[in-house]
């Protein structure tokens, strides 16, 4: 492959999600005379936009797909080509393109992203959910759908649940608690009204009422109305596209054929048993169906739960896997047990001058006690600007300090309409039982939980406009023993913040 390179620059980066983009200006920026090549599948890129830093570590921006030549006006020194990467050659440093290009690089970056983990990729009833394009795809099935089944507990699946209108939305989650990979039960319990009113109505505010959460049992299943008159009643392998931006269901109407507003049923503690089609259905000696499931649904899935259901489609989304599979081929990489591309703590994978950023990579350095890797937007983001200053500070043979962002875990987000803060290990992550919890809700206006271990802050979640971040986030910086102040911490008659200015 080596003698067929028709250029080489000195840094190539490879995708055009958040970590790639991010990690091309970083560079652009600080060796502006540097040849730098942006190797991207599709012909948008994502950039981030309206960037604030809230506070040390907490960061708020927005993403937005962008045609490519955006960052060619602002970098004249990129060159950007629309192609996927078929295979990389370590030892010759070079990258050969599916359209046949070989290119030669100094310092390699690459930013491959996640793809998703689908239930199943022969099966034209189920849609995974990634990219921008997969969820145009989903808002055409959706005109002309009464009945989906959501499958999976994270980020995606809960602002689709949310989301989707005019359709009777089947959630099928593997927990006990709706969103257990961004908090407890207890939130997942305050988070479930706004399923029952119509959006973005807000409920009335009442009083600090203390209360338990009850867990659903195995196969336990709990329905929520939102319509008109508020009733209550009990593909294959594609090019992977960059992740969907926080806000990705703007301007995408995920509207269903049903008059009503919303009706989301969750079925905890299950997953999927078995996706087949009517014509199977009627095939095979399956249990009698309950009688909202018969009629000629397109497809019908079977939960662990040992219930069936039929629906018009099932949506996947159940996650990503790191997007490794071009890169392995030949080469030495050493990978993590989820799959990554291991790292150290200059971002730099076990091949000589390749280095890997977001949702591809593995951080393989000692983690501060306070930081977890989790593949999302922030991260992306981090990753691609710290790799962008190692590689520009190794060829400048500058030296470099771990950054410091990686020194707390912190993400903001909205979910069901709430702004959504995770600090630290906001949900006592290997903590062990040492630790202990303080919480303090207002229904439908705020939750706010606290995770001290050793009387020192080491989390926290906050759910609302509480106004607590900064300072919560100092005084788990700074390590504070907070014993003598017990559970007058959250006291809403106390401005907590005049206590630790």
């Amino acid at each position: 492959m080596a003698d067929r390179k028709e250029k080489t620059f000195r840094f190539v980066i490879v995708g055009g999600g958040i970590a790639g983009v991010t990690c091309v200006e970083q560079l652009s920026s600080q060796i502006p005379s540097a040849d730098v090549a942006l190797i991207t599948a599709g012909p948008h890129i994502k950039a981030v936009t309206n960037y604030k830093q809230v506070s040390k570590t907490l960061e708020e921006f927005d993403v937005e797909e962008r045609p490519a030549s955006v960052l060619v006006e602002k970098f004249p020194n990129l060159t950007v080509i629309h192609s996927a990467v078929k295979s990389l050659d370590t030892q010759s440093h070079s990258v050969e393109t599916a359209d046949g290009r070989v290119l030669g690089y100094e310092k390699l970056c690459i930013c491959g992203g996640g793809t998703p983990k689908l239930l199943t990729w022969d099966n034209p009833y189920v849609l995974g959910i990634r990219d921008t394009d997969s969820a145009q795809h989903l808002q055409k099935q959706l005109s002309s759908a009464k009945r989906i089944v959501v499958v999976g507990n994270g980020g995606i699946a809960l602002e689709l649940v949310y989301e989707v209108e005019g359709c009777e939305v089947i959630w099928a989650v593997k927990d006990k608690a709706i969103g257990n990979t961004f908090f407890d039960a207890g939130a997942a319990q305050f988070l479930i009204p706004s399923l029952e009113v119509d959006k973005p109505g807000k409920a009335a505010p009442c009083k600090r009422p203390r209360y338990t959460t009850e867990e659903p049992g195995p196969g336990a299943s709990q329905t929520f109305t939102a319509d008109k008159n508020a009733r209550r009643h009990g593909s294959g392998p594609t090019e992977a596209g960059s992740a969907l931006g926080p806000d990705w269901h703007e301007g995408i109407v995920l509207r269903g054929a049903e008059q009503l507003s919303r009706r989301v049923s969750l079925e905890y503690q299950c997953e999927v048993e078995k996706i087949f089609t009517s014509a199977q259905l009627l095939n095979s000696p399956q249990q009698p169906l309950r009688p909202e499931n018969e009629g000629p649904w397109p497809v019908y899935i079977k939960l662990t739960n040992g219930k069936t259901f039929g629906c018009d489609f099932v949506v996947s989304a159940t996650g990503v896997v790191p997007n490794t599979e071009p890169f392995l081929h030949g080469n030495n990489f050493a990978l993590a047990d989820d799959g990554g591309l291991q790292v150290d703590d200059h971002m730099m994978t076990s091949e000589p001058d390749v280095y890997a950023a977001g949702d591809v990579c593995t951080a393989c350095w000692e983690h501060s006690a306070l930081w977890q890797q989790m593949r999302l937007w922030t991260q992306a983001r981090q990753m691609g600007w710290y790799a962008g200053r190692c590689m520009a500070a190794h060829v400048l043979s500058e030296p470099i300090e771990l950054d410091f962002c990686f020194e707390l875990f912190s993400h903001i987000t909205k979910f069901f309409n709430y702004k959504v803060v995770l600090l630290g290990k906001f949900n006592g992550q290997g903590l062990g039982p040492d630790h202990e919890l303080l919480l303090r809700c207002t229904k439908g206006q705020e939750y706010v939980k606290v995770v001290l271990s050793g009387g020192r802050m080491v989390g926290a979640v906050l759910i609302g406009e509480t106004d607590l971040e900064e300072t919560f986030e100092n005084l788990i910086l700074n390590q504070m023993d907070l014993t003598p102040y017990g559970e007058e911490l959250l006291n809403p008659n106390i401005d907590i913040e005049d206590y630790f200015d």
